[in-house]
């Protein structure tokens, strides 16, 4: 379903992405795990093609030139010179960090501005989808979205990131900030997602301990490039892996 060749991506002189390759099939959960400015977001813009907006608006001002370089592939075919709105129409849409919800707005009106591309019975049966997921939402429904906890929060992002109707849904560090409990609330919603939806997900994490129980295929990313991947199992099983990003557990 999505293939990413040899990514290169340059802020100004520092390079972000260097030569990552990564795979992920059509109804797979896969992982990307890194430290802090391992280069997950930047690989997250430019697959969604957030990326292109932002080197635009850059250029615009004059400020810190984006290059990139490298294939990306959704479904076959490149994408990488397609706006951001048109790679969602595609189905290839991103959950963004730090949620990004317009704080005024209620949840069900945060939830029905991510269905803008959707018909009108698409946003109902998908609207009835997501408060199933999150029942949580449903008793919040009328609350302005900046009222609410980080967890509400991040449910709502993921709520209306499902209503763009995604064939392939990246999320960009869903965890952060959130309690274990919370946490595990979230993660538990990714596999509902691919049996219910048919949707695929790619889940971006500094932490693998609360992702790894539920993907399928994941890449350790370092410095820009992919330092190790392999199967659930395989990662599981490297007690380099197990030191650096699951607290030594066994």
């Amino acid at each position: 379903m999505l293939e990413v060749r040899e990514l290169l991506v340059f802020y100004e002189n520092m390079l972000a992405l260097n030569n990552l390759t990564l795979r992920c099939a059509e109804g797979q959960v896969v992982g990307v795990f890194g430290a802090n400015s391992a280069g997950k977001s930047t690989l997250m813009y430019a697959v969604s093609g957030i990326l292109l907006d932002i080197a635009y608006k850059e250029k615009v001002r004059g400020g810190e030139r984006i290059t990139q370089f490298g294939e990306i592939l959704y479904e076959g075919e490149p994408v990488g010179h397609l706006k951001a709105f048109q790679r969602a129409r595609r189905g290839l849409v991103l959950c963004p960090e730090r949620r990004r919800l317009f704080p005024e707005c209620t949840v069900i009106e945060n939830l029905k501005i991510g269905g803008y591309l959707a018909t009108r019975a698409q946003v109902r049966e998908t609207l009835e989808f997501v408060l199933e997921l999150f029942p949580r939402l449903q008793e919040l429904r009328r609350r302005q979205a900046g009222f609410l906890s980080g967890g509400e929060q991040q449910m709502v992002a993921i709520g209306r990131a499902l209503m763009a109707q995604p064939r392939l849904l990246l999320l960009d560090e869903p965890l952060l900030g959130l309690a274990p409990s919370i946490q595990h609330d979230v993660m538990q919603a990714v596999p509902k997602i691919r049996s219910e939806r048919g949707v695929t997900v790619i889940v971006a994490e500094q932490y693998a301990r609360p992702v790894l129980p539920y993907v399928d295929y994941a890449y350790i990313v370092e410095n820009g490039s992919t330092v190790l991947e392999g199967t659930r199992q395989e990662l599981l099983d490297n007690p380099d892996v197990r030191a650096a990003y699951l607290g030594g557990m066994g």
